[in-house]
């Protein structure tokens, strides 16, 4: 490749609604540019490090048996009428109607046609186990596209579906799922976490992410420093608290004049907030239910939106929350109250606590559980936080950011029963498929690589997935041995399958250094005055930014067995 003719618009500044790293210097790199909101075209540069990863991934998936195929992106809203999640799915789900005034959607995702089609098409044990997977662009009608390839509408995905005939064949696939993608990020030179998640609206009984961790993550990875227990914000639990051992004390009502919040609660009535429950009123599908939780602890939403089996969970606004108690917030609480009931574990763990009383101005002291009042349900509910312990050794926990990229889960028949998906088994009874899903984000992973990869000059791409492995600089394109020199060690890298591009414009050396820093390429190569002066090259490893300076006739071997140890092959 020379860079001469290639497409690779540079920009010396951020664009003004650029906000997050990968965002920015993708732009400036000449990776992509916008055309319009959440929608990018990718130039060649940004396409060829998407299809490294994209041929990382379909040789992992090869040797986990799966295959490749390639499925509609319109689909029929039937099919998803069926599943139930044509109204349930929301509006990232982009409908239209056709000139027959037949509904259909823009592909977010494909459980609903990979089912129908091995509905139609297999139906014996004997064809089982059967794995599938496509590459494919998505499209979900975000409402506020934002951080460039991170959080797009359209994008480019890998998503493969597995079918299997029993429980224990499901886990078999699973499992091997697990060390596929673990191989793929591993390949990509990335540094992740693999993290028990939440399975939203895909379904299905449990799924694990794999996040790319970077600070600039928008999620939060909460790991064990001591063990490998390791889980997103939304599924992690942590150890729960003893049971206090005390006698119960009699409820007693005191004044808190316009004391509302929980810091000048506590301190009015000298207490801590580990010693005060505070209730909370969302609107579960359009109904109020009042949240116990303890009152230094959060609401982690998912979980609470799970225990609830609601469609939709939000917090109620003081005008709500008026309406459904009668008592305006800060002063609310569970006693006598006729809503719905739900609190936190480590609420049941505790003893004598203080808890609004229904009443402006008044809160309650030495409140319990079971005897004052009942709740409906209890469950993990909360936020853990770093001052909590692991729930399987009791070691420290850690939160860290992180960027999700991948996404597997055990589905078991949540599909294969809507659609009535099923088989005959070895004793001739029908079955459903049971099924497992397992996603990557190929355009995503490559923005992930750059949050994790970059400095104050640019990006620093991981060998295996950059868009070429050297870049050599013709320093003085106007002198004829230093251009024959840089032609030459060119043409052995293109003889040896070397990925190579040649920066042959007539540039000054300034130019071509930062651009050649800012696109990221794991090695380059400087060929001016000093081969000249006394035929040594230059070669600058971009992740670390040591310079090695080789003679000439050592250059093309000092490459070969860098991009070699790199790439853990032979060359």
């Amino acid at each position: 490749m020379r860079f001469s003719k290639m497409l690779i618009p540079t920009m010396k500044e951020s664009p003004s609604d650029a906000e997050v790293v990968s965002h920015k210097l993708m732009l400036r790199g000449g990776y992509i540019r916008k055309l319009s909101s959440g929608i990018y075209s990718y130039l060649p540069l940004g396409l060829a490090s998407i299809r490294k990863v994209e041929r990382i991934i379909q040789e992992e998936m090869t040797r986990a048996g799966a295959q490749e195929l390639l499925l509609p992106m319109v689909q029929p809203s039937d099919l998803w009428q069926e599943s139930g999640r044509w109204q349930k799915y929301g509006a990232e789900l982009l409908r239209f109607t056709d000139r027959h005034n037949r509904e259909s959607c823009l592909g977010p995702t494909h459980e609903e046609v990979i089912t129908d089609l091995v509905r139609k098409n297999i139906h014996s044990y004997r064809e089982l186990p059967l794995n599938l997977y496509q590459i494919q662009t998505k499209f979900r009608d975000e409402i506020r596209p934002r951080f460039g390839l991170m959080r797009g509408r359209e994008f480019i995905m890998k998503d493969g579906y597995s079918f299997d005939a029993s429980e224990k064949g499901a886990e078999e696939t699973y499992a091997k799922m697990n060390t596929a993608y673990h191989r793929i990020f591993e390949r990509c030179g990335l540094k992740f976490r693999a993290v028990e998640a939440d399975s939203g609206s895909i379904g299905g009984s449990f799924s694990h992410e794999f996040m790319v961790l970077a600070d600039t993550g928008e999620d939060t990875v909460v790991a064990c420093k001591n063990c490998s227990y390791a889980a997103n914000m939304e599924k992690a639990q942590a150890a729960v608290s003893p049971q206090e051992q005390q006698d119960m004390l009699d409820l007693q009502k005191v004044e808190t004049p316009g004391k509302r919040k929980v810091a000048a609660v506590c301190d009015f009535l000298n207490i801590n907030p580990q010693d005060l429950v505070k209730t909370l009123i969302y609107m579960a599908d359009g109904a109020p239910v009042a949240v116990l939780l303890r009152g230094d602890h959060e609401v982690q939403e998912v979980k609470l939106q799970n225990l609830l089996g609601a469609d939709e969970i939000r917090l109620a606004d003081d005008k709500e929350v008026f309406d459904a108690t009668g008592v305006p917030s800060g002063y609310l609480g569970p006693v006598g109250s006729q809503i719905r009931k739900v609190a936190d574990l480590e609420v049941t763990r505790m003893i004598n606590f203080a808890i609004g009383a229904n009443e402006k101005n008044f809160h309650l002291l030495n409140a319990n559980l079971h005897r004052d009042f009942k709740v409906e349900s209890t469950g993990d509910i909360r936020m853990v936080t770093e001052h909590d312990n692991c729930p399987k050794c009791n070691g420290s926990l850690e939160l860290t950011r992180g960027i999700e990229v991948g996404h597997i889960f055990k589905l078991g028949t949540t599909y294969s029963i809507a659609l009535k998906a099923t088989f005959l088994d070895n004793q001739g009874d029908e079955k459903p498929f049971i099924m497992g899903c397992y996603g990557i984000g190929v355009s995503r992973t490559v923005a992930a690589a750059i949050e994790q990869n970059h400095d104050k000059d640019g990006m620093i791409f991981p060998m295996p997935i950059a868009p070429c492995q050297v870049i050599i600089l013709n320093l003085s394109t106007q002198d004829e041995e230093i251009t024959g020199a840089a032609e030459s060690l060119y043409q052995s890298c293109l003889d040896n399958k070397i990925e190579a591009l040649i920066d042959d414009r007539d540039e000054r050396p300034g130019i071509k250094f930062k651009d050649a820093d800012l696109i990221g390429i794991p090695l380059r190569v400087n060929i001016g005055k000093n081969f000249s002066k006394d035929r040594h090259i230059e070669i600058k490893i971009r992740s670390t930014g040591e310079t090695l300076s080789v003679p000439a006739d050592e250059a093309f071997e000092t490459i070969r067995t860098f991009v070699s140890k790199a790439m853990n092959t032979t060359i």
